[in-house]
């Protein structure tokens, strides 16, 4: 028999917690996307893409149970966070000419995200999905953007891994057929890096914010 919402609230083993066992599912998946990235790209984009698709039902699990953790959602940003580092990496193997951009965009996916949970622990915020900042707001807060931005994002990543392996015929010049599906989903990318970069500075604000308000109460107590 299925535990009713009631029950399962009352379940403090957070190791078990429902979106936590789909969580360590994507993080099995993940890994093997990792092992077959380099030599069989089909296993490798299924196990992503079952990886990545897992997201939406641990936050449903999440909100059906009533089993929200911050646990949980380190996890979940971890999992999504390095998965999509180790697709980078491999992008970095295949595409070594843009291996700059490359780099720069998994180094600003990770601090702003590093950075932004961190800056809600020290606001004590109950999750970090939440911000003072319009655009933020709107990019937690409005799932079908948020799904929008987060699958386009994926989707430009994912695209690019498939380019490698089946280029399609020429179209003219050096452009090969599969070029232009990339292309179509940078913009995306694009806008999604930029949000980033909203997140790591709102996020600094936050923490320094944080560092004035300890200083000036340092001062008061003298």
């Amino acid at each position: 028999m299925e535990s009713s919402p009631s029950t399962t609230a009352n379940n403090n083993n957070v190791w078990l917690f429902y979106p936590n066992l789909i969580g360590y599912g994507r993080i099995v998946l993940a890994i093997l996307a990792m092992y077959y990235m380099s030599s069989s790209p089909v296993c490798a984009m299924l196990c992503y893409a079952l990886s990545a698709g897992l997201d939406a039902f641990d936050g449903w699990a999440a909100r059906t149970y009533n089993q929200s953790s911050r646990f949980g959602a380190m996890l979940d940003q971890l999992t999504d966070r390095c998965a999509l580092l180790a697709l980078v990496m491999a992008l970095c193997k295949f595409f070594p000419d843009h291996l700059f951009l490359l780099q720069l965009s998994a180094v600003i996916d990770i601090a702003s995200h590093w950075l932004h949970l961190h800056a809600t622990d020290l606001s004590g915020a109950s999750s970090h999905k939440q911000s003072s900042n319009w655009l933020l707001n709107l990019y937690y807060t409005d799932r079908m953007f948020l799904g929008f931005m987060c699958g386009g994002n994926e989707a430009f990543y994912i695209l690019l891994y498939i380019r490698a392996f089946w280029a399609g015929p020429l179209i003219f010049g050096s452009f090969h057929f599969m070029s232009i599906f990339p292309l179509i989903a940078f913009p995306i990318a694009f806008v999604k890096s930029a949000i980033s970069v909203v997140h790591l500075y709102t996020a600094a604000e936050m923490v320094v914010a944080h560092d004035v308000k300890l200083r000036e109460n340092a001062q008061k107590a003298k």
